[in-house]
């Protein structure tokens, strides 16, 4: 192995390119239009454009990626997870091509790739597996007949891929044919086959993986457990290893069982056997095999001192693992999260947009793994994730409080992202207990919005200030008259109005001294006067004294108009509004629902001149790998249909006009 291509993007792409540079093989990154300029492709040796916008476009179009293999000299491919990781026919489509791919047997891949045919091998391995059904045809009749076989709460599942996408938990019988018509469309648009089966839920079960590797010299062996179970809509949020409520002798069981099924598949490479757990039976029932490098693999590294890529390349040019199974205990405890675009408060709903800063600290135990960089565009055809950010401690707690410090110190500007739930979760009393199974986000909805730990008024005031001193220091003229100053009326107050990222703009009063330095401060918000002292004032921060309590911050104004402000503890963004409304404002609202975010259309599911009932799905739009329902807001007709089944859309595009139904209220 001299070049290897490296077939993903992102964060997975930057630690492959990472790990092979270290180890002297030469770099090749793939990349689409979106993609152009972004890290990774500036990370690798050499890069290879195969345009396309959508992940069918372009990492999934598997004759592209061998022709940038052809065109780079790359002799290796690696395919991190997602997208061709667990494609049998492009793993041969490698070998044919005289390229070696680093990841187990097409026929592994196949064996365990399905979810359906993978439960069904471990059956006959004796590995307990939980109830279900396959649903090849469209009789939703059989359908409903095949639910009631596996019994409700069920999830509808994808029998290909991973990562939450085309999955839909069904409680009753009314819920399922709407889930899986979704879960087959997100399905085939994710990892390009529709089918989907169903599985008996466990409401209340722990997500516990095993990390396997096996080599070609009949070596297998496993590096402990994860626990994923803090998840939402099936995706997880954070990972950690080792479980708080794994024993020894539980780990040795699960270990077992899975390097067994390692054996009976003659696996090479590295492999996750994933469990529901029942901590309080002790019973695990057998998942799916993910046949590739999982997103949270850090954890693993961090507690056994193992790095699993370079154990990947290792393998894949056929040395032995050459690590023995009782040399493998977990030291310490590390913790992962994920950082994504966006808004846990609005149901997790995708935040594509520009993104004008990402900064953070290294400090030692701490491990960011990025996959943006600033200034850029966080695309809506991929992926909501930005980086991973990994904490070690010699214990859970001590990871737990370094990470959520680091999450209060890493600024991401111009888009909403779930920093702040992320810090809420890590301090929450029930996760410090490892109180956490799969249902523990619906059993703490309060962490989905958490109080700022700032108030908003202290950073409403510091991007006021500092926006102030920035246009004095501009202004040479009139820079030092106060705003607001009038010669005959000393307490008139400068009125504007400020909107918070996301949210409604609010009428603000302020009168602010003209010093240069240390000043006084009034700010009036829906009638409550607020007095504030602004120490060291200049164009980029100001320390302010608010109640009797100084917060240091950092404002920063973007080309968009925008200013954030940061301090030890909160990160707030705000839009100040022109005082004059711009030509056309104040024209009448849609009479229909608006799409949330930039995607494309992949439902319409009304026709001009139907009676339709408020919260009726009308129009469904993908981004970020998601789907995204529009539904009625009031009960009408259908006038207008505005977008056809794969139109991309901007935000805020109407997509459905609804009339009045006659003789109601308009």
């Amino acid at each position: 192995m001299s070049t290897l291509l490296v077939a993903n993007r992102g964060e997975i792409a930057r630690r492959v390119i990472r790990t092979a540079r270290a180890i002297g093989i030469r770099t090749v990154a793939v990349y689409s239009e979106p993609d152009a300029r972004s890290p990774h492709v500036l990370d690798a040796d050499a890069a290879v454009g195969i345009g396309g916008t959508t992940s069918a476009q372009s990492y999934l179009d598997g004759e592209k990626i061998l022709d940038a293999a052809r065109r780079s000299g790359a002799d290796a491919l690696h395919p991190g997870y997602g997208f061709l990781s667990e494609n049998a026919g492009f793993a041969e489509a490698c070998a044919h091509a005289g390229v070696l791919f680093v990841g187990p047997g097409p026929e592994s891949m196949r064996d365990m790739g399905l979810k359906d045919r993978a439960k069904e091998i471990a059956r006959k391995a004796g590995v307990p597996v939980l109830p279900d059904a396959r649903l090849d045809g469209d009789d939703q009749q059989e359908w409903l007949a095949e639910a009631e076989g596996v019994g409700f709460p069920l999830l509808v599942k994808a029998v290909a891929g991973g990562g939450g996408k085309g999955m839909r938990l069904v409680r009753t019988a009314d819920g399922l044919v709407d889930a899986v018509a979704g879960a087959r469309r997100e399905a085939g648009s994710s990892f390009g086959n529709p089918t989907v089966f169903l599985e008996r839920y466990l409401d209340a079960a722990r997500h516990v993986e095993i990390q396997v590797f096996g080599d070609t010299h009949g070596n297998a062996i496993h590096l402990g457990e994860r626990e994923c179970s803090v998840q939402r809509r099936h995706q997880k949020v954070l990972e950690e290893a080792p479980s708080p409520v794994v024993s020894p002798h539980l780990r040795e069981r699960m270990g077992t069982t899975s390097v067994s099924l390692v054996r009976e598949l003659g696996y090479l490479g590295a492999g996750t056997v994933e469990y529901l757990l029942d901590d309080r039976s002790g019973e695990f029932y057998f998942l799916e095999m993910n046949t590739r490098l999982q997103v949270e693999h850090p954890v693993t590294e961090e507690v056994t001192g193992v790095d699993l890529v370079a154990l990947q390349l290792r393998v894949a040019q056929g040395e032995a693992i050459g690590i023995e199974q009782a040399d493998v205990v977990p030291r310490g405890h590390a913790i992962e999260v994920r950082l994504y675009a966006e808004d846990p408060a609005r149901d997790y709903l995708p935040t594509p947009g520009t993104l004008h800063r990402y900064a953070h600290q290294p400090r030692p135990g701490l491990r960011y793994e990025d996959g943006v960089a600033a200034s850029g565009e966080v695309s809506a055809f991929y992926d909501p994730m930005l980086a991973k950010i990994i904490a070690r401690g010699d214990t859970r707690a001590e990871a737990a409080g370094q990470l959520a410090a680091a999450l209060d110190a890493v600024q991401v500007h111009g888009i909403t992202t779930n920093r702040e739930f992320l810090a809420a979760l890590l301090r929450d009393r029930d996760f410090l207990a490892g109180e956490t199974r799969t249902d523990f986000l619906d059993l703490h909805p309060q962490l989905l919005d958490p109080s700022p730990a700032t108030p908003p008024v202290v950073h409403l005031a510091a991007a006021i200030a500092v926006s102030v001193a920035r246009r004095r220091a501009d202004d040479l003229v009139g820079g030092h008259a106060p705003p607001g100053f009038r010669p005959l009326i000393a307490d008139l107050l400068t009125t504007a109005e400020w909107a918070p990222v996301g949210g409604e703009p609010v009428l603000v009063g302020y009168r602010l001294g003209s010093g240069h330095g240390d000043t006084d401060m009034v700010l009036v918000t829906d009638g409550v006067r607020h007095e504030f002292t602004l120490l060291r004032l200049g164009p980029d921060a100001v320390r302010v004294r608010h109640e009797g309590v100084d917060v240091p911050c950092t404002v920063a104004a973007h080309p968009d108009g925008s200013v954030w402000v940061n301090d030890p503890r909160a990160q707030s963004g705000w839009h100040p509004r022109p005082r004059l409304p711009e030509a056309g404002a104040g024209s009448a609202a849609a009479t229909g629902p608006v799409s949330a975010m930039p995607g494309t259309v992949v439902a319409v599911q009304v026709a001009v001149g139907e009676r339709v009932a408020a919260g009726q799905t009308l129009v469904v739009v993908e981004a970020m790998k998601m789907e995204h329902p529009a539904v009625a807001a009031v009960d009408g007709v259908v006038d207008e249909i505005h977008v056809e089944v794969g139109r991309f859309v901007q935000a805020g595009t109407l997509l459905v006009a609804i009339a009045p139904v006659e003789g109601t209220l308009s």
